[in-house]
């Protein structure tokens, strides 16, 4: 029973070139009791493998998060065995709006602790008490309201590319950091202002609205499925757009474009980008942000060192990677001392 990856992301990646078929970049959550999360796991690895879906998949006993790759042919069979999973029937896809038929290149079903990464004792409070759902019509009245206070939910590299018109944007690196700073932040509104809530597929909110109706506040709202579903609808009901640039995304695209506005800037030299790279130095692998100039001058690098160590002979970065620990630290996203135009942490 095969429950591995048999190629290769390179191999895979030459396959999805040959075959010239059409693929669909598709998230999806929902938080369920799941008893037997290895079951669960195995039974979706070896269902997904054989429909060739490729993606990011977090099984936890309270649910499923999940970031893949379909084939456009498969579509109907892969939503038939999810409605055939009850707990996930009829469940929300969001579909992205920019598709790439590489967003995905292996299939990975892991077991996590959680499905999002929050930090909370779920026992202290009742995380069945969400906050009011809206969709993109209501959102836009609402955070035009002078008594809504509105938040992005994301981290500092998700909302430095794109965010809602007047959003409070956390200077935070992790979901787990922005929740109590933004509950001390807004300690005086508790009662006399709306708190509106969005992230970018409306997982993390699910959470915290929760959570700060635990805290004390009365009026929480969320925006359901996210920034990917707001901009469904504001395309389908012709409805105006108030965020502004892109949506970062987990996966190869690392970014959807929602408007024209481009509100970031190259971490190199200063000029409007919003193109997210990883360093081309594998011991290094920084996400930051690198307009075309840059690129080509520092050959996809984030500084001069990596750039030399980059160009050295395959084998020799091998040997100076050997023994090496890959910490937290060395692949933080968007933060280092060698990015002139974004500050470190």
């Amino acid at each position: 029973m095969q429950l591995y990856n048999t190629l290769s992301a390179k191999e895979r990646e030459e396959l999805i070139e040959k075959a010239s078929k059409d693929r669909l970049t598709i998230s999806f959550y929902t938080y369920a009791h799941i008893k037997n999360t290895e079951i669960f796991r195995n039974h979706l690895f070896i269902h997904w493998n054989e429909m060739e879906v490729l993606g990011r998949i977090y099984v936890a006993h309270e649910g499923i998060n999940a970031q893949l790759s379909v084939p456009a042919e498969n579509f109907e069979v892969f939503k038939n065995h999810l409605d055939s999973i009850t707990f996930l029937e009829n469940v929300r896809l969001n579909i992205a709006i920019e598709q790439n038929n590489k967003s995905f290149l292996k299939l990975k079903v892991k077991i996590r602790h959680k499905i999002v990464a929050d930090g909370l004792n779920d026992d202290t409070f009742d995380v069945t008490n969400k906050g009011i759902h809206v969709g993109a019509e209501k959102f836009n009245e609402l955070i035009e309201d002078p008594d809504t206070v509105l938040v992005d939910m994301r981290n500092h590299y998700e909302s430095e590319i794109g965010h809602f018109k007047n959003a409070i944007t956390p200077d935070v690196d992790t979901f787990r950091d922005s929740l109590d700073i933004i509950e001390e932040d807004l300690a005086d509104h508790k009662e006399d202002k709306k708190l509106v809530m969005y992230c970018t597929g409306g997982i993390r909110c699910e959470k915290a609205s929760a959570y700060y109706k635990h805290k004390g506040f009365k009026q929480v709202y969320q925006l359901e499925g996210g920034i990917i579903e707001y901009t469904r609808q504001v395309n389908s009901k012709n409805l105006e757009n108030k965020f502004l640039g892109k949506n970062f995304v987990f996966d190869h695209r690392r970014g959807e474009r929602i408007s024209e506005d481009v509100i970031a800037n190259c971490h190199q030299c200063g000029n409007p980008c919003d193109t997210h790279v990883n360093c081309a130095n594998e011991a290094c692998h920084l996400l930051f942000i690198q307009c075309e100039a840059c690129a080509t001058k520092m050959n996809n690098c984030c500084s001069y060192n990596c750039k030399e160590i980059h160009e050295l002979p395959f084998e020799e970065q091998k040997k100076l990677r050997k023994g090496k620990h890959a910490s937290n630290k060395i692949f933080k996203k968007g933060r280092s001392e060698v990015l002139k135009f974004k500050k470190s942490q």
